[in-house]
């Protein structure tokens, strides 16, 4: 059961309105059954040959694999950035309780 079990990662602006919309889509459309928001850090990259910072928080969205390809293209549709950081990791183990609970939450 934990196989199934993604945590997906999207850095967004540090914008508590943006990371409330974003859960709410999530949630709402039974893409995600938790969307953890972190407060917002410091982010330092290079785009288009140039370095930026910038604040940014980061969501992390608890989901099961069979979601993600719809969960992408919602979190592509609703965020501002070109080129968002959308990275996910599946589960090697998890609580069998909590992996019951994520898949009850997303039926």
């Amino acid at each position: 059961m934990a196989e199934s079990i993604l945590l997906v990662l999207c850095s967004i602006p540090d914008s508590d309105t943006l990371a409330r919309e974003i859960a709410a889509a999530l949630l709402e459309q039974k893409l995600a059954a938790c969307v953890h928001c972190l407060p917002a850090g410091l982010s330092i990259y290079v785009w288009k040959g140039e370095r930026e910072e910038q604040r940014e928080r980061i969501l992390l969205i608890k989901t099961e694999a069979e979601r993600y390809a719809v969960l992408e293209q919602t979190l592509l549709a609703l965020h501002p950035y070109a080129v968002p950081e959308i990275l996910a990791f599946r589960a090697d183990a998890a609580l069998g309780a909590y992996a019951r609970w994520l898949g009850d939450a997303l039926h």
